[in-house]
Order: structure tokens, then C-alpha cells, then sequence
């Protein structure tokens, strides 16, 4: 009624009807491209990554980098007069405050808690990680990242995720999850939205998921990643693929790192590439993805899973080094770590998730893994040590293509979950099979996992998948 008088007076006074104004949203000064990463998810507890940028989407109309014959690029000379922010794919961060609103799902928000507002800025590139605690098992939690200027009171941006806490370790359960390795921008199989492989891998709803390494390829593609700077830019552009994106704001995540994400190919401590050192490498990883205190740790997953997520970088004598008792990838420390752990556990299956492959077979003329002549004592050893052990299995990275494996002499089964794209299938022939391949194919996709009762029995189901959704390969390991 009043705003009908208040509107009858306006007309009176001049001649006509103003129509009501709608209020037009404020510009936002930040932004989420990268939405959130939720990782190091245990039964109580979760983190949860984010970073504020000026844009809410990746620069797909910049300037492409110069095609350089030189293997390490000095960075100016890289973009060709143009600045950073200017190229294709570009994701430039924002100064900022961001806290994390959670709650269980189907309850309402004041069920849960809030983080405080923490600011971020250029020093740590724009992105900040949160610790979730006190957490209940085998609940699933909605997850709101709130964004906004300093100093403001105005939230700007939102981007909303969910993950699920894991069952307690007394407690039975249905566990699926999914691994990939090698994933590569200029390789991505759609332009826009990234790897198909993020699409089908969400579509199955897994518990979790593990990338074993080679997240990025500092030292292949454009730009070649020889100083910080240019290493987040292609860390920045990966994860503002809608795929990628996508995926990781719904599915509980672990992450290894491996040598093109540490530095270059086959990378060991001390070395440098153009002006990116081994110390920036090692910081710039931890930065990118959420990661607790160290990159070697074990989780459980209710009563029948428990996984071991191991360090092949930070430890390793160099490659060159003749081999014997005392040339390691994992170092002393962490190797007896995981024998300790490995024997207190009381899971059902136990997994061991390697950047990369502890049984093979590999390429003869490689020498940067456990399957190689390089490292051939230390391999001997933890083959042995893994055959020793009941219901336990190897998943590794690295490798270019997907494959079962049995080690003729101890019986250790490993399976290879194979690049995120067809593009980077490569490195190996069919007709190159041997006695100890149960499974081998040349091709992109990634690796399902499910543990599982059936009867009463519990069993684990490893199955590969290609980057269309065709399953190639299905194994049935029945616990004993």
C-alpha cells in the first residue's frame, strides 16, 4: 500500500511512472578460477585448498607462447614482449581474504564451523590452505569457500564443493577410488574443459582420489617452467580447467609429486633447471596442493583398506651412482617407516601407491625407478619385503601406459594406472609384453579401485578404463 501511494505521488508530481529500480550487483575484486582442492582427508579431519584471482576464469584468449628450439628458456625471452598475465591460459592472482564455511550434508549450516578470515597475497601466490578438525567418520560434508577484498565486509565469491570423511577403522565398508598420473596442458583431449578423464572419473563418485605425480611438466611444453614464476602459471592454468576444477571440489584428493612436477626428468636433489632450484621445486609443490607435514604418509579407510603414499624424490641418491646396498629413492628414514607400518597394520588389503613402479617391467634404457638396473638392490629389497606380506598390492604412476604386473620371483602384483590422455600414451609396444604382464595396453585414461564385500567376503577390484568410459581391463583379488 505504501509503495503504491509513494508511486501515485511520483506521478503526480511528474507527469509519469518511474519504473522500480533493481539493484545492479556490485563488480567483484576476486575471484576462485581455481576453486578448491580438499586433501589429506582422514576420518576426522580434512584441508582444504583455495586461491583468489582477479578473474573467474583462465585467460583463453591470450597470447600464445613463442615456439623456442632452446630446452631451458630464460622467462623474458619465453614471452616474446608480452606480460605473463597476457598469455593463453594465463591465471593471475588476487590479493584477498578467504575462510572455509563446512557443514554435514542434510543438516544445517550452524551444524557445522567456519574458518577465520585469513588473508592471502603474491608471497605464498595468492593461495592459502585451511585445517579442518573434529570431523565425524564416514559423513559426508558440504563445503562453502567464501571470498572477499581486505578489509572488506562484502562476500564477492563463493565456490561451493563436498567431500566424505572416511569410515573408521573398526568399521566395514564400500571403498572406491581412482588414480591417474601424467597429465600434461598441451595434451588435455578437450581445449576447453581440460581432461575428459576428470569428467569420467567424477561420474563414478569415488571416495577418493590419487595422482601419483607429473601433475605438471616443468620441463616440456610451453612455457618451459626455469624460474617460480613460470612454474604456478602452469600449476594456475591446470586447475582452472572446468574438468579438473569440477572434480576436485567434489572428491577428497591425495597428491605425489614426482620429477617434471619437482623440477625436471628423472630429477635428484641439488640440481637446478634455469633459475627454478631443487628447494623451489620441493616449496612450490606443497604450495599448490593440500598437504600435511610430510609427502610420505599412510591412511586408512575403514576396516579392509589401508594406503601408503611414499617420497620418490626428496630422499634419492643420484641416478648416476653405481648401485648397491647403500643407492636409495626412498632413503633409510622413510624405508623403515614403511616396514614398521606396514607390519602393525591390521587392514585387510594393504596398497602402496608409488610415483613409481617397484616391479616393471620398464624400459631397458630408463634408470629412475625400482623396475630399472640402477636401483636394482633396493628394488630386490622392498619386492621381498611386499611379497612377504598378506593381501598387499603395489599401484604406481610414471609409466606411459597402463598395465598388471607379476614379479616372477616374489609374486608382487602391481598395476600401473597409465597418463590422464591417449595424447601421452607412449614409451612402450604390445609386442614388447613379457611373462609377467597379465594386463597391457598403450593408452590414456586411469585406474578404478574398489574394496568390497561380497558375502561376507572382502576382495579388491581393480579395474582400468580408457579416456571414452571403455573398461579394458577388470582384476578380482579375493582377500586371503
Amino acid at each position: 500500500m505504501a509503495l503504491a501511494c509513494a508511486v501515485l505521488l511520483l506521478v503526480l508530481a511528474t507527469g509519469q511512472a518511474e519504473e522500480p529500480r533493481i539493484p545492479v550487483p556490485l563488480p567483484a575484486s576476486v575471484h576462485m578460477a581455481n576453486g578448491i582442492k580438499i586433501g589429506e582427508v582422514s576420518s576426522d579431519a580434512a584441508i582444504i585448498w583455495t586461491r583468489l584471482t582477479r578473474q573467474p576464469e583462465r585467460n583463453i584468449d591470450g597470447h600464445a607462447f613463442p615456439l623456442l628450439d632452446k630446452p631451458v628458456s630464460p622467462e623474458a625471452e619465453q614471452l616474446g614482449g608480452f606480460k605473463l598475465e597476457e598469455m593463453e591460459g594465463a591465471v593471475p592472482g588476487a590479493d584477498g581474504e578467504v575462510r572455509i564455511v563446512y557443514w554435514p550434508d542434510g543438516a544445517a549450516v550452524e551444524a557445522g564451523g567456519a574458518t577465520g578470515w585469513t588473508a592471502v597475497a603474491a608471497a605464498t601466490n595468492h593461495a592459502t590452505q585451511f585445517r579442518l578438525s573434529s570431523l565425524k567418520p564416514g559423513t559426508r560434508y558440504r563445503v562453502r569457500a567464501e571470498a572477499r577484498a581486505i578489509g572488506g565486509e562484502r562476500v564477492e565469491s563463493v565456490t561451493h564443493g563436498t567431500f566424505g570423511t572416511a569410515p573408521d577403522p573398526g568399521t566395514p565398508a564400500r571403498v572406491t577410488f581412482t588414480v591417474v598420473t601424467g597429465q600434461d596442458y598441451r595434451r588435455r583431449d578437450d581445449p576447453y574443459n581440460g581432461h575428459k578423464t576428470y569428467l569420467l572419473m567424477r561420474q563414478l563418485r569415488p571416495d577418493f582420489f590419487v595422482h601419483t605425480g607429473d601433475i605438471e611438466y616443468y620441463d616440456q611444453g610451453t612455457p618451459r617452467s626455469t624460474t617460480p614464476r613460470l612454474a604456478r602459471f602452469k600449476w594456475d592454468r591446470m586447475y582452472a580447467l572446468p574438468f579438473q576444477r569440477t572434480f576436485h571440489n567434489e572428491v577428497a584428493s591425495y597428491f605425489i609429486k614426482d620429477d617434471h612436477d619437482t623440477l625436471k626428468d628423472d630429477a635428484w636433489p641439488g640440481q637446478t633447471y634455469g633459475d627454478l632450484t631443487w628447494e623451489d621445486g620441493l616449496a612450490i609443490f606443497r604450495e599448490q596442493v593440500p598437504m600435511g607435514d610430510k609427502t610420505f604418509r599412510r591412511f586408512r579407510w575403514g576396516r579392509d583398506l589401508e594406503v601408503w603414499l611414499v617420497e620418490g624424490r626428496d630422499f634419492r641418491s643420484p641416478n648416476t651412482m653405481p648401485d648397491g646396498p647403500e643407492k636409495t629413492i626412498w632413503g633409510e628414514a622413510q624405508k623403515r617407516w614403511f616396514f614398521d607400518t606396514v607390519r602393525q597394520s591390521d587392514a585387510t588389503f594393504r596398497i602402496l601407491i608409488s610415483p613409481t613402479p617397484i616391479v616393471g617391467p620398464d624400459r631397458s634404457s630408463k634408470r629412475d625407478n625400482h623396475s630399472n638396473q640402477a636401483f636394482a638392490h633396493e628394488g630386490r629389497e622392498l619386492r621381498e619385503f611386499i611379497g612377504s606380506q598378506k593381501n598387499m598390492m603395489v599401484v604406481c604412476g610414471d609409466r606411459h601406459w597402463q598395465y598388471v604386473s607379476v614379479d616372477p620371483a616374489t609374486g608382487v602384483r602391481e598395476y600401473s594406472c597409465g597418463p590422464t590422455a591417449d595424447l601421452h600414451a607412449a614409451g612402450f609396444r604390445e609386442s614388447d609384453r613379457t611373462e609377467a604382464h597379465r594386463y597391457l595396453k598403450i593408452k590414456g585414461g586411469f585406474l578404478a579401485v574398489a574394496i568390497e564385500r561380497v558375502e561376507g567376503r572382502p576382495r579388491a577390484v581393480f579395474r582400468h578404463y580408457g579416456v571414452d568410459g571403455q573398461r579394458y581391463n577388470e582384476d578380482v583379488v579375493e582377500a586371503r
